[in-house]
């Protein structure tokens, strides 16, 4: 079975995230997107997991579904904590078998942090005894590193992590089976760390709104049948887990180098000339992605390990959209109308993406939006860099393509 999933998604208990989200808009807005196994998100928040656990329906061996749409328990926690005299900051998505195992983690991680004071706890824990700790409950439980690159929270980041799995999860790193490549790096840039070759790269939207051009905006692909076991196996070892859907790599925030308050961004070669500081104001850039994997990797770009599977680059839709209708904000209700009007059209946001063929795209919408779509798929648009927590842009005209250097000309998209 053909699975589309997303693990790392948030509820509404979750900071900065859309107080409406519940399980009604995000099994209806999976549906649209195309999603068909997801993620609950935040099951170590109370009301939460109540509700959760009051709406959910047993399915099969740990899939749960509600409104035709199949979940897992999912949470994400922030480890953060002192180790060889830095401080570590690193984020874990965690995928639990029954809430059974979902009350016994809870139970344990509630005396390491305040459960109830954000869906994604922050927890006075390292990750050596995080991983121990959870695997004595349920060796059914997985464990997988959040946005691995991100600087701040990323188990490889440039602020508060680390150079290797081995040195965060010492003796316990053979649990560690997965990593996820996060919006800022796809499959490639890992591909040059010969470190991770036994590692499986996964992708999921961490979506703070159900909204479908957040939801699913990066997905990993499954074709399994549906059991927590199997997919647990797929994860483990790769047998069963086909491919993933990645946003572009400079779509991400933390692509590249750069410092947001001066407006400035450089790729790696750039950044070392300024010894890592901004021209302008001298504060220390913020180093990037496409920085650490330059830093880390012992591969040139281009090299692909044997068996690895392929990944669709792509971004979502409404993105495109938006830039077809010149307009700057993907939630507006201009952009909604065009994207109702392609859904009435073909059964999800994916089989336009993916499987739609040109005769299909160009019959059910403008030429330009169907050849914007083909050129998706083909990965042939141009995106202009995200660098210290500023998004990618879609570029649609030559003259709006910068290069790394002072930003200022605003371009045709600003992803929010």
């Amino acid at each position: 079975m053909k699975l589309f999933a997303d693990f790392h998604v948030h509820s509404r208990f979750a900071r900065g995230c859309s107080k409406n989200i519940n399980l009604l808009n995000i099994s209806t807005w999976s549906k649209v997107k195309g999603l068909n196994l997801i993620g609950t998100g935040d099951f170590t928040h109370p009301e939460w997991l109540a509700e959760i656990k009051g709406q959910l329906k047993p399915a099969a061996y740990g899939i749960f579904t509600f409104n035709n749409i199949n979940f897992i328990l999912t949470t994400e926690v922030s480890n953060i904590y002192e180790q060889d005299g830095k401080v570590r900051k690193v984020h874990h998505i965690v995928l639990a078998p029954s809430f059974e195992a979902v009350d016994q983690i809870n139970e344990f991680l509630s005396k390491h942090g305040n459960l109830a004071s954000d869906g994604r706890p922050i927890l006075k824990l390292n990750s050596i005894e995080f991983v121990e700790n959870l695997k004595k409950i349920s060796k059914e439980i997985e464990i997988i590193c959040a946005h691995a690159w991100t600087p701040w929270f990323g188990i490889f980041g440039s602020k508060s992590g680390f150079d290797s799995l081995k040195e965060c999860y010492q003796d316990k790193v053979n649990e560690i089976h997965a990593i996820e490549t996060g919006m800022s790096s796809t499959p490639d840039m890992n591909w040059r760390l010969s470190s991770l070759d036994n590692v499986q790269l996964v992708s999921f939207s961490d979506s703070h709104s159900f909204w479908p051009w957040r939801i699913g905006r990066e997905a990993t692909i499954f074709d399994i049948d549906l059991d927590y076991r199997k997919l647990q196996r797929a994860i483990q070892t790769g047998e069963g887990l086909t491919g993933t859907v990645e946003t572009w790599a400079e779509y991400g925030k933390y692509h590249l180098d750069g410092h947001r308050d001066c407006g400035v961004w450089y790729e790696p070669e750039q950044s070392k000339k300024y010894n890592y500081r901004c021209p302008k104001c001298r504060k220390k850039l913020t180093i990037g992605v496409l920085n650490r994997v330059e830093q880390l990797a012992d591969r040139p770009l281009g090299y692909k390990p044997k068996g690895k599977p392929d990944f669709h680059t792509l971004l979502p839709l409404a993105e495109l959209i938006a830039g077809y209708l010149r307009t700057p904000s993907v939630a507006s209700k201009q952009v909604l109308k065009v994207y109702n009007e392609m859904l009435a059209k073909f059964p999800s946001e994916f089989h336009i993406m993916l499987d739609a063929s040109a005769e299909q795209l160009y019959e059910a919408t403008k030429p330009k939006l169907a050849e914007l779509i083909l050129l998706n798929r083909a990965a042939k648009l141009t995106v202009q860099p995200g660098y210290d927590g500023v998004y990618g842009k879609l570029l649609l005209d030559e003259k709006e393509i910068e290069q790394p250097r002072f930003a200022g000309q605003k371009s045709l998209v600003e992803f929010d």
